[in-house]
């Protein structure tokens, strides 16, 4: 397969390079079932990793390579380690882990913290935080709100519709028709992530669109006006949010000559340093771009599998080519 030079897109990109415990608290307190351990100390304190860590082997005396710009979880066998530990070894050894400059501690389920270990994260100025939750749904939890907290993010005019399981963004110059083609795609079944500034942030190597919140759910159309996309077809016509799997650049007319009429040369569009699938189409006058966009959709759930159409019709065409020439 071949590929033609990448297009780079995105606006400004959005970098997060640390968060505070407060900011984490109130994100995710909820979710998490977070409670403060009073006083409150050391919520200004930074998280600067997406990701959680258990400090066993900070308890056992060994911290070289200690990730200590992670969250920090005790879990079962952390306080149960600390429980059967002499209290001068105790004390010792939790000490050592609150000198490592942490942001914060979780406590999970429902476990809590001697006297004096709660006198040494105060003095440090450490938050404790308790929450009931298993260890393990914990970490899962915990991580996934840090990945969000820190992805990469940028903002792309378009619009972005959920067609068959295919996020697709529609982009064009203003007036070519990206609106309008959506309303389309709407009336064959697809769903409405985003119009006109989209949202998308990049979360271990995958891009995930979504709209301003105030936003969400509505289309402008010229001459028209804003229209509500859930009251005319529909909850199950509009989506929160969307992974970007393809790229599809309106383009006029006079551009028909330029662009690839066979499909054996894949186009991408690198966003975020993601390379994401980029198919041009000639918007004239009688073309029904909705259905284009999405037979080119399905053209790309087909090449996911493993079958190419274009591929298939060259080999065809070059083993008639060679036949004729053996004969």
């Amino acid at each position: 397969m071949f590929y033609s030079p990448l297009m780079v897109a995105g606006g400004k990109r959005k970098v997060i390079k640390s968060i505070t415990v407060q900011e984490f608290l109130e994100r995710h307190g909820d979710d998490l079932e977070l409670s403060t351990e009073h006083p409150v100390t050391g919520l200004n304190r930074l998280i600067e990793e997406p990701a959680v860590n258990r400090p066993g082997l900070a308890f056992a005396g060994f911290i070289d390579y200690f990730a200590n710009k992670r969250v920090q979880v005790l879990g079962n066998s952390e306080n149960s380690y600390l429980e059967q530990l002499p209290d001068t070894l105790r004390l010792e050894r939790f000490t050592l882990l609150c000198e490592q400059d942490i942001p914060c501690l979780i406590i999970a389920r429902g476990h809590d913290l001697a006297p004096d270990l709660k006198e040494v994260a105060r003095e440090k100025n450490i938050a404790i935080l308790h929450t009931p939750r298993p260890t393990m749904s914990l970490l899962n939890a915990a991580t996934i709100s840090l990945e969000n907290d820190f992805a990469h993010r940028t903002t792309l005019h378009g619009c972005m519709v959920d067609y068959r399981g295919i996020g697709v963004l529609i982009m064009g110059e203003s007036g070519s028709g990206k609106s309008e083609t959506a309303i389309g795609l709407l009336e064959k079944g697809a769903a409405l992530v985003a119009d006109d500034s989209i949202q998308l942030k990049q979360i271990s190597g995958e891009l995930s669109a979504s709209a301003k919140e105030f936003a969400r759910g509505y289309l402008e159309m010229r001459g028209i006006g804003i229209i509500n996309v859930a009251n005319l077809y529909g909850l199950s016509a509009i989506r929160p949010e969307k992974r970007l799997d393809l790229v599809v650049e309106l383009k006029s007319a006079s551009d028909l000559n330029k662009v690839d009429r066979i499909g054996i040369s894949q186009k991408k569009m690198r966003i975020l340093d993601v390379d994401i699938p980029l198919v041009e189409i000639p918007v004239a006058a009688g073309r029904d771009t909705a259905r284009l966009i999405g037979v080119a959709a399905l053209d790309l759930q087909l090449r996911k599998i493993g079958y190419d159409m274009a591929d298939e019709f060259n080999q065809r065409l070059l083993a008639r080519m060679n036949h004729k020439a053996d004969g």
